[in-house]
C-alpha cells in the first residue's frame, strides 16, 4: 500500500513539473486522486491494526458482580417491590469518575499525572476536562485543562464496582459508612473520596500528590428507594 502511494505521488510530481496540455492536466488530477485514496487506505489499515492491538474482554467472560446481580440481586428486588416485568428491575447503567485538579491552572503536568492515575483506577483511559469560561479571580483561562474524567459501562463498570466496595472503601481512613441520602431524586448516587491512594492500583511511592475524586453511580431506578435497595444489595456500606 505504501509503495502504491509513493509511486502515485512520484507520478503527480513528474506530471506537474512538465509542461501540461489539457490532457496532461486531466491525467495529473487522476493521479492525485489515486494518491489520496491510497493515503486514506493506508491510514485505515493502521487504525485497524491499532484497534486490534487493544486489550479485549475474553469471550464469554462475565464479571463476578454481573453474575451476582442476575442470580441474587434481581430476584431480591422483584420480591421486595413486586415487579411484574423483568424489564422493570433497576440496574446500574454506568459509573462516572471525575477528578478536579485546581493546581492544573499553574502546572499542566499535574493534570496529566491525575489523568494517568485515574486511568489506572478505572482500567480505561481518562479524558482531560477543560474549563468552559475564563475566571480572572482564579487565574483560569477558557479551554484550560483543569481535571479528568472517565465513564465506565458493562464489564469495566462491574469490575470497578467490585473493587470499590470490597477494597477501596474499607481502606478509607475513619470510614463510618456512606450517606444514604446522597441521591438526586432520579435514582443516581454520588460519593466523594478524599484520597485516591485508597485504590490498590495506585503505588503510593510513585505519586507526587494525593487527589480526591467523585464517583457517580447511575441506575435505571425511578425512585431513590429502589436505587438504595439496589446498591444495598451490592453491599454498599450505607450508614444506618
Amino acid at each position: 500500500m505504501a509503495e502504491a502511494k509513493a509511486a502515485a505521488e512520484k507520478a503527480v510530481k513528474e506530471e506537474r513539473s512538465a509542461p501540461q496540455s489539457p490532457k496532461d492536466a486531466a491525467r495529473a488530477e487522476k493521479a492525485a486522486a489515486k494518491a489520496e485514496r491510497a493515503a486514506k487506505a493506508d491510514k485505515g489499515g493502521k487504525g485497524e491494526a491499532k484497534k486490534a492491538a487493544r486489550p479485549r474482554v475474553p469471550e464469554g467472560y462475565q464479571p463476578r458482580l454481573r453474575k451476582y446481580y442476575s442470580e441474587v440481586v434481581a430476584p431480591k428486588l422483584v420480591e421486595e417491590f413486586g415487579y411484574k416485568n423483568k424489564m422493570e428491575v433497576p440496574f446500574v447503567t454506568k459509573i462516572v469518575l471525575n477528578m478536579g485538579v485546581g493546581e492544573g491552572v499553574n502546572d499542566r503536568k499535574k493534570v496529566d499525572n491525575a489523568a494517568a492515575d485515574l486511568s489506572l483506577i478505572a482500567g480505561q483511559k481518562a479524558v482531560v476536562t477543560r474549563s468552559r469560561k475564563a475566571i480572572a479571580t482564579y487565574k483560569l483561562r477558557e479551554n484550560q485543562p483543569i481535571g479528568a474524567r472517565v465513564t465506565l459501562r458493562k464489564a469495566q463498570m462491574y469490575e470497578f464496582l467490585d473493587r470499590l466496595v470490597t477494597v477501596a472503601l474499607p481502606r478509607v481512613r475513619d470510614f463510618r459508612g456512606l450517606n444514604p441520602k446522597s441521591f438526586d431524586g432520579r435514582g443516581n448516587f454520588a460519593l466523594g473520596i478524599k484520597e485516591h491512594i485508597v485504590f490498590p492500583e495506585i503505588n503510593y511511592d510513585k505519586i507526587d500528590q494525593v487527589w480526591g475524586l467523585d464517583v457517580v453511580v447511575c441506575t435505571s431506578a425511578k425512585t431513590d428507594d429502589e436505587a438504595r435497595a439496589l446498591l444495598r444489595a451490592f453491599n454498599f456500606p450505607f450508614r444506618q
